[in-house]
């Protein structure tokens, strides 16, 4: 049975990295890619990487087996990370914390500003995580979803293939006001 976490519960503890928190000086620097083979395609506007694939722009890094970026006719980029498994890192914009996850596949849309994790996924902002088979998040909708994939889904994590997710408490902030003084007597 797939088991949906509450969206808003997700947003909070996702604040997706590749999109919505993402360090904003990563979209202005250099792509730098590493891979053993590649294959560029220039009629079709595809690019195949093989083998120990990393991608890194500014923070953000990008590890997999294979990646395939695609570009559309009106210029968005979509990619594919495959790799067992397939891991991004990145840090978020304006904070000393980094956001990372992985899966078996990672799928990214340029044009709809959306990211799909497929197979033993799972997204950690902080010390805050989320596990499921799927997990999705559409910036432009500023919605989230996470589904279980049931026992044949299972991580140590996860034994029964359920959604998991773990969020600690918020810290309170600090408070704003001086405290009144007390008049003398």
């Amino acid at each position: 049975m797939n088991t949906l976490l509450r969206p808003a519960t997700l947003l909070v503890l996702m604040g997706f990295a590749l999109l919505a928190n993402a360090e904003k000086a990563d979209r202005e620097k250099p792509i730098d890619l590493e891979a053993d083979n590649v294959t560029v395609n220039d009629a079709k506007k595809t690019s195949t990487y093989t083998g120990n694939v990393i991608l890194t722009q500014g923070t953000l890094m990008i590890r997999g087996d294979k990646l395939v970026v695609r570009e559309d006719k009106e210029g968005f980029q979509h990619s594919t990370s495959y790799g067992n498994p397939t891991t991004f890192k990145q840090k978020r914009d304006g904070k000393n914390e980094w956001m990372e996850g992985s899966a078996q596949r990672i799928e990214y849309d340029g044009r709809m500003d959306k990211v799909q994790l497929f197979t033993k996924a799972w997204v950690k902002r902080g010390q805050d995580i989320v596990h499921g088979d799927y997990i999705m998040y559409d910036a432009n909708a500023e919605f989230a979803e996470v589904i279980g994939g049931g026992a044949q889904a299972a991580t140590p994590a996860t034994p029964t293939g359920r959604v998991r997710a773990v969020i600690q408490p918020k810290k309170p902030a600090a408070s704003t006001t001086t405290p009144k003084k007390e008049a003398a007597p």
